[in-house]
């Protein structure tokens, strides 16, 4: 005990040793997690309210323009800017926000009445033709948001009076409200939008003036961004609600899983974002900092791109499923913080159930699956891309071994997340590695952007499946208002997924923050995102 206590701290010592040193030289884009300027190396830590609340956390954002991007990373910064109609609570319960009430008028419309009195971090007004302005742009075939799927069922947006707005839908759409509650639905200033547009006009790409000024309502407003460094963001003094309590959060890329523990023992940061599962006990057995774990409704999963040979063939991708141990992932790398997932959709979702068919683990049938689409042992060799997350790169490693065992030759490929993004969204690889959060509670997000043909690439169908049944199903669900009727369509659909093998889902993780004793207020949603508004940062 005494010898990994002393490897723990030699460990801290050399990464807080390699950061300083790093210091010395100007930084460079991949070493944000402790450089800084003057006298900004070190996180504030006194106090209660005020402060710079300094998270490191593994990968840069992509954009601020949230019609431009579907990250993780992305949205985390971005749901502390913007603000959505209604948000979901911690136990996924539908709450109001800018809007003050909704109601449903008839199977088509439902009508929003908004908050009075609400501005913009540019001092312009929140109202019902701002809701108009973003909707409208989500919408617009030019900005090609990869989120569109979630209101593109919404015909027309309607301006009642200056605080009441209609969406008029195509069909009847129960989920609407909770759609909605996306961070896709986040309210941008309109007059950015509308200097986004010219922008347009002169050559530029969607999204380059919103990146730019991320201008929204919420209790932080946006400072800077140093791509590949940090993103800066600072106390909303004007905000219309209960203001944050620190003066501004500092969000510093820190790929390292060590040298993000190592900032949060010297003081560098106050969350460490995320902690890997291996690390959790490392974290327990120091004094000064804890580990916060949040239930989740991510799934992690290994998909096939279903337009390359051999993962066109059901029996190829349904043996490689087979041959990997699902429970031997969650133990060897998660350490138990996972459930094992049965579907795409995690128990507390809306359209799961527990009877749905299961791909089982099971090496020889998946042997004798191979030989029946000519594939004999030591006959088959494939690609399997990851990203630089190194619980994912872990995983790549475990079903490399698992496949040899059934004389599959797996060669991983590793990416920088952003380019992994890009890359399996233009349909580059072959069988892969990622997650997915049904962040509505609603099993059309769990699935409609997963599988429908149209939304193959960006916008979530990354195996780029095109299954005519499938789609007819997930399209009628989405248009049913008789939520048992929708039930046993997604439980179909769930079906149709195992028997073709279109996935494999592995688990459902648990959410693991490295934080520091000094922060109070903070807790982390099941949708992965960290909610600020009441943390504190006390001596």
């Amino acid at each position: 005990m005494k010898n990994s206590k002393l490897v723990f701290l030699l460990t801290l010592v050399l990464a807080f040793s390699v950061i300083m040193a790093a210091c010395a030289n100007e930084p460079t884009g991949n070493e944000g997690g402790s450089d800084s300027d003057g006298d900004e190396g070190t996180a504030d830590n006194g106090g209660g309210e005020g402060g710079d609340l300094i998270a490191s956390m593994a990968s840069d954002i992509v954009g601020l323009d949230l019609h431009g991007s579907n990250d993780t990373y992305s949205s985390n910064v971005a749901s502390n800017i913007y603000e959505t109609l209604v948000y979901h609570d911690a136990e996924l319960e539908l709450q109001n926000g800018l809007a003050e009430s909704y109601e449903q008028i008839d199977e088509n419309t439902w009508e929003f009445k908004l908050r009075e009195g609400v501005t913009f971090h540019d001092d312009s007004e929140f109202n019902a033709d701002v809701v108009k302005a973003n909707l409208d742009r989500i919408l617009d075939p030019e900005i090609a948001s990869q989120r569109a799927f979630l209101y593109d069922m919404i015909e027309e947006v309607e301006v009642v009076d200056t605080y009441t707005v209609r969406l008029i839908t195509e069909y009847p759409f129960a989920p609407l409200p909770a759609h909605l509650a996306h961070n896709g639905g986040g309210m941008m200033s309109a007059d950015m939008i509308e200097r986004d547009y010219e922008a347009m006009e002169n050559g530029e790409e969607p999204g380059s003036v919103i990146n730019e000024e991320a201008i929204g309502t919420g209790f932080f407003k946006f400072d800077s961004w140093s791509p590949g460094s940090e993103v800066k963001l600072v106390k909303n003094e004007d905000y219309w609600g209960e203001p944050a309590k620190v003066d501004s959060v500092t969000f510093r890329v820190v790929p390292e899983d060590g040298t993000r523990i190592a900032d949060l023992n010297t003081g560098a940061a106050h969350i460490a974002d995320p902690l890997s599962p291996s690390d959790v006990s490392q974290i327990e057995a120091t004094d000064g900092m804890h580990v916060e774990s949040t239930e989740s409704v991510a799934m992690m999963y290994i998909g096939f791109n279903s337009q390359k040979e051999p993962f066109d063939d059901p029996n190829v991708r349904k043996a490689l499923s087979m041959a990997i141990n699902k429970q031997s992932i969650i133990d060897g790398i998660y350490d138990g913080h996972g459930l094992e997932a049965r579907s795409p959709l995690a128990p507390k979702v809306y359209g799961y159930n527990e009877n749905i068919d299961v791909i089982e683990y099971d090496p020889e049938e998946a042997k004798s699956l191979l030989e029946e689409a000519g594939y004999g042992e030591g006959e088959l060799t494939i690609t399997f891309n990851t990203s630089d997350h190194r619980e994912r790169q872990n995983i790549a490693e475990n079903v490399q071994q698992a496949l040899a065992e059934i004389g599959v030759t797996a060669n991983i490929e590793m990416e920088e997340w952003g380019s992994y993004l890009e890359s399996t969204a233009n349909g580059e690889q072959e069988m892969f590695v990622l997650s997915w959060s049904t962040v509505t509670g609603d099993g059309d997000y769990g699935l409609f952007p997963l599988f429908h043909s149209s939304q193959q690439g960006s916008a979530g169908n990354r195996t780029f499946t095109e299954d005519e049944e499938l789609d007819e199903i997930l399209m009628a669900a989405r248009r049913n208002e008789d939520q048992e009727a929708r039930l046993d369509q997604y439980i179909e659909a769930q079906n149709i997924l195992a028997d073709e093998a279109i996935i494999l889902p592995l688990f459902h993780e648990d959410y693991l923050l490295g934080v520091s004793d000094s922060v109070e207020g903070l807790w982390q949603h099941p949708t992965r995102r960290l909610m600020l508004q009441d943390v504190t940062i006390n001596n």
